[in-house]
């Protein structure tokens, strides 16, 4: 890079800055062009196709103390309806007397169903580098892909539910940690990005329907399924945040606030990122 700016014979300290800008600008919108062609040349062969058949075979499979399978699980729309219950969730559940996500509802789902204890269904939510992909990612990938097409549309009727997303929005602007960074910072406004990755406005329709409606997505870089609570609890990480727990409070409450900013929108999940 220092030969190819030294290269340019109108370079000088005082347009440095506008060369330096409109080499990482034509950079980042090259990456950008690249992963669009990629897209379009993989068209509906998203890799998480298999994970969409293992989370599918998991939902079906008796296991636990008891011997059960998910199938008698109520995810919103009745015990066992899984076609759309992803794009409305999170939502208030009466007999937890709570707002959910989808994997705090599978947690509860495989504690009550499964037998399994909190400890059990908690024991590793996500995958780490070099893993193969946990049960839990299998599950929601499944679920989302039975609400592709469909609209988004979190329920807001119960006072929880508005409960929630004020407190979804109070995190998303709180500061903290040695840095004093919110989700704000890099999720507040349109046409940002950090290492030539585009940060959409959460705060927008826009931003925030091509956020939620895209996760879980494949992540090509590490060959695996990343789920939305994944990517909260790994942007809590690089805010030097506490760790957020996978179908926690923090998290349900932030994915009820993004989701209602994104009512209406189109659920493309699983989607396809780099």
């Amino acid at each position: 890079m220092r030969g190819l700016l030294k290269s340019l014979k109108w370079l000088n300290p005082k347009n440095f800055g506008v060369t330096a800008l409109v080499i990482y600008s034509g950079a980042a919108l090259a990456q950008d062009d690249v992963f669009s062609q990629y897209r379009e040349m993989m068209g509906d062969d998203n890799p998480a196709i298999f994970v969409i058949e293992e989370g599918a075979d998991l939902w079906r499979e008796p296991r636990g103390p008891k011997k059960a399978s998910l199938e008698a699980c109520d995810l919103g729309l009745g015990a066992g309806v899984v076609k759309g219950a992803y794009a409305q969730l999170p939502r208030y559940f009466a007999d937890t007397a709570q707002v959910m996500d989808l994997e705090a509802r599978l947690f509860h789902c495989m504690e009550t169903l499964q037998g399994l204890t909190p400890a059990e269904a908690r024991r590793k939510p996500y995958s780490g580098k070099g893993d193969t992909g946990t049960e839990l990612e299998a599950l929601v990938t499944y679920i989302a892909d039975q609400s592709n097409g469909q609209a988004i549309a979190l329920p807001q009727s119960h006072p929880q539910e508005k409960t929630a997303y004020a407190l979804g929005e109070n995190i998303f602007y709180y500061r903290a940690g040695p840095h004093d960074f919110s989700c704000a910072s890099c999720h507040r406004q349109t046409g940002k990005r950090i290492r030539l990755q585009d940060l959409p406005n959460l705060t927008e329709a826009e931003g925030a329907a091509a956020a939620y409606s895209s996760w879980p997505a494949y992540r090509v870089s590490q060959g695996l399924v990343r789920t939305m609570g994944w990517r909260m609890q790994n942007c809590a990480r690089q805010q030097r945040l506490p760790e957020l727990q996978a179908g926690s409070d923090a998290i349900t409450a932030l994915l009820v606030f993004m989701g209602v900013n994104a009512q209406g929108a189109e659920m493309q999940a699983p989607g396809l990122k780099r």
